[in-house]
């Protein structure tokens, strides 16, 4: 018999919305990861709240939601209250009920910036590794060291010389002027972006266009690949180099490790740094036009030639923080801002890498 094609919606609903979601989704290891996480970070986030007034958005919710708009690339928070309204897979990852009304955009972002100053993304992160410790996924002997290009938001056009007053903008088009910048030379050190004063022009190889950018950097086990250490800094010729140690350092490694590295961080003065601190540099050799700082002691090794080959996963970070992440041009400014995305986004990917590493193992 032929069904009626009824419009009328239904009174009520006889199903919450953790039986709507299949055993088998994909996001259910991922929640209880999260939500192990968060329990331990109860403490911490119950200090960024006062004892009395209105209830505000609970910071648990508020984390949930972040990961959902890193997890499923969204580029705004508005796009992300949106699938909150009728996404049910959304609701049951975040804690709404289905009569639950979502929050205001503005007032989500007011009660994310208190988490931006809260640095709770070092300590989400931390929570996501100690989980991944515990299931015996992290190496500790061999790590990849590795720095990719972030492009700041702000345009080519905000990056003005430091001393010179603004002058009015054309009158062809005030909202996007246009600009002429043939045969000026501009240096970080003669100008700056007024959108983001903290972004640099920077390229890391020749033939490529400068942007204003960040240098993210990340520091990876390299038994399963997951993300062990990352940080922000302004880009610079040196960064990378100078990231790697402190990363290093804060990793207090116990006994020898090795170090893989691209050609970049090939350089006397690293390379000695790490000997120093008994860390074995597996770094690439660059020889064109030049002396290695690396030498026969460590190229004859066979580990030597392992780690080249292991070196490369660290790209897969990158690929997915760019891709997926939100991170190819990044919309917070500063690198205290930035470095906080890229920190949790870091986190994200280490539980989306810990739930394909388990699932396979079973």
């Amino acid at each position: 018999m032929r069904g009626q094609d009824h419009h009328q919606a239904g009174l009520f609903s006889y199903l919450s919305p953790e039986e709507r979601v299949p055993a088998t989704h994909p996001l259910r290891p991922i929640r209880q990861y999260v939500d192990t996480a968060l329990t331990a970070l109860s403490p911490k986030l119950e200090k960024l709240y006062a004892q009395t007034g209105r209830p505000s958005i609970a910071p648990e919710r508020l984390l949930r939601a972040l990961l959902l708009q890193v997890l499923y690339s969204l580029r705004s928070e508005r796009l992300l209250m949106e699938e909150l309204q009728y996404n049910l897979l959304f609701r049951w990852f975040v804690g709404l009920d289905l009569d639950t009304p979502v929050w205001d955009v503005t007032v989500f972002t007011k009660n994310r910036d208190r988490l931006l100053e809260g640095k709770l993304a070092t300590a989400f992160f931390k929570q996501v590794l100690a989980q991944a410790k515990a299931q015996r996924l992290l190496s500790d002997e061999h790590f990849t060291i590795d720095g990719t290009l972030i492009e700041a938001w702000a345009g080519q056009k905000s990056f003005k010389k430091k001393a010179e007053p603004m002058p009015p903008p054309p009158a062809d088009d005030p909202g996007n002027p246009s600009v002429d910048f043939r045969g000026e030379r501009r240096t970080n050190a003669t100008h700056t972006s007024t959108t983001d004063p903290e972004a640099r022009l920077y390229k890391k190889a020749a033939g490529q266009e400068a942007k204003l950018c960040f240098l993210g950097h990340v520091l990876m086990e390299n038994r399963h690949g997951l993300v062990v250490n990352s940080t922000v800094t302004r880009a610079t010729g040196t960064a990378e180099r100078e990231a790697a140690l402190a990363l290093v350092d804060a990793q207090a490694p116990i006994g020898c490790i090795t170090l893989r590295g691209d050609k970049n961080y090939d350089t006397a003065a690293f390379v000695d740094a790490l000997r120093e601190r008994q860390v074995t540099p597996h770094v690439a050799q660059h020889t064109t036009r030049r002396s290695s700082a690396i030498d026969g002691r460590t190229t004859h090794h066979l580990g030597y030639a392992v780690s080249q080959r292991k070196r490369k996963r660290v790209e897969e970070i990158f690929g997915w923080l760019k891709t997926v992440g939100l991170l190819r041009k990044v919309k917070l400014r500063g690198v205290q801002r930035v470095g906080w995305l890229f920190t949790f986004a870091a986190a994200v990917y280490n539980l989306v890498r810990m739930r394909n590493l388990v699932e396979a193992a079973t």
